[in-house]
């Protein structure tokens, strides 16, 4: 099916729909929670991982087609979760999701995605949304689930031509964490799983974001730990538990954090996190915190948003890109040694190559398509990256990042 398109009548068993805004329409068997939605399609490459994709807060806004056709098939459990919600509105995939088999599962996929709130759609051609993402860009798509079969298909197709795409949204808000926390923990091991404590809030506004199972018992040298600063415009758990690994300390802030706030901490230095929407959006309050972190000299390291922060903090330009790039198999050139990295990547907007200023270096570009995927100050000790190292598709390939910035921090 090389273009999806079929007539408004529904056929037997139809339980999901998905409806573009000029009225193609596509049907499948619906899962997961029942009710409509509406948002950016984009398409994700990756044989796994699906629960980390959804509860990215990067895909706020957007619903996820799996080029993977066997999503679900290992269940959920609650370790594999990036944040403390869904953000991703719901999925599409090819095969109807069938029982868990895998020894780690505590809940089934449609179970899990129904308890969150997401709406997913099987039996859709998934190759052919890919190639028309590929084909038109990433449209604008209504969708729904209902047991009854019950659609209103011209309501769903209005909703999908009125929504105002990602253009000029500032997402980070709406997913940021409310409060300043704490973070204490390190990476995942399969026989202990994750060895952390609770994230804790430090003021009265509510209770941390993490929710973690055995104590944190803090080392004898936490004091001489290099302590970061992390600004939170979206950012997933196992960028902290890495952090940790590499030998620092945590405090998260919200996104609209003030840098008196910051400062008050006494950090060594600044993480720029992950997160959705228009960089340019979200620029309007965070580039001018960014520029005081910067003014201090202390070292700082952003990842995706916040890589494309720091470029517009420093006089460079994002874009929204034609499909944008999402999977776990993305390889990377690094220009200083020509060593290619295997990436894992979530973005739809990306720092334009040209016109950087002149005291940006760029450090990384895509080897699909040429596009920016790092750089790095070279009047400050700041740098950033296009993609996800915390992700470790490689799987070890980008951990030196995190090695690196703590390294900064501690001369």
């Amino acid at each position: 099916m090389a273009d999806p398109r079929s007539t408004s009548a529904r056929p037997d068993g139809a339980t999901g729909v998905i409806v573009f805004a000029d009225g193609r329409v596509i049907w499948g068997r619906g899962f997961g929670a029942e009710g409509s939605g509406v948002g950016e399609l984009c398409f994700n490459t990756a044989m796994t991982g699906y629960q980390e994709v959804m509860t990215d807060p990067s895909y706020a806004r957007q619903v996820v087609a799996f080029t993977f056709p066997h999503i679900g098939n290992v269940g959920a459990n609650e370790e594999d979760v990036e944040a403390g919600a869904a953000h991703a509105l719901g999925c599409f995939v090819r095969e109807a999701v069938t029982s868990p088999s895998n020894f780690r599962s505590t809940q089934d996929f449609p179970g899990w995605m129904a308890a969150t709130g997401r709406i997913g759609v099987s039996g859709v051609d998934t190759r052919a949304l890919t190639h028309l993402v590929r084909r038109e860009g990433p449209p604008t798509v209504a969708f729904a689930h209902d047991a009854g079969g019950e659609f209103d298909l011209e309501e769903l197709r209005e909703s999908a031509a009125g929504w105002p795409g990602l253009e000029g949204m500032d997402l980070a808000k709406e997913v940021s964490r409310g409060q300043l926390e704490a973070w204490s923990g390190g990476k995942w091991s399969l026989s202990r799983g994750y060895e952390e404590g609770v994230s804790t809030s430090l003021d009265t506004n509510g209770a941390g974001e993490g929710a973690q199972k055995k104590p944190f018992v803090p080392s004898e040298v936490e004091g001489r730990q290099p302590h970061v600063a992390a600004i939170d415009y979206g950012a997933k758990r196992n960028i902290f538990r890495n952090l940790v690994e590499a030998g620092a300390r945590v405090t998260i802030f919200p996104a609209s954090a003030r840098f008196e706030e910051v400062m008050a901490v006494a950090p060594d230095g600044f993480f720029l996190s992950n997160g959705p929407g228009d960089p340019a959006a979200t620029a309007v309050y965070a580039v001018p915190l960014i520029k005081q972190l910067l003014a201090t000299g202390k070292p700082l390291f952003g990842i995706c948003l916040g890589h494309q922060l720091l470029a517009l903090s420093v006089g460079g330009k994002t874009a929204k890109m034609f499909q944008g790039h999402r999977g776990a198999n993305h390889p990377v050139k690094r220009l200083a040694d020509g060593a290619v990295e295997i990436t894992s990547m979530n973005h739809g907007f990306a720092v334009e190559r040209d016109g950087l200023p002149a005291n940006v270096r760029e450090t990384h570009v895509s080897l699909f398509d040429d596009s920016n995927c790092g750089i790095e100050l070279t009047d400050r000790p700041a740098f950033s990256v296009q993609y996800h190292p915390e992700a470790s598709p490689g799987p070890m390939d980008s951990f030196y990042l995190f090695e690196k910035f703590v390294g900064m921090m501690q001369k």
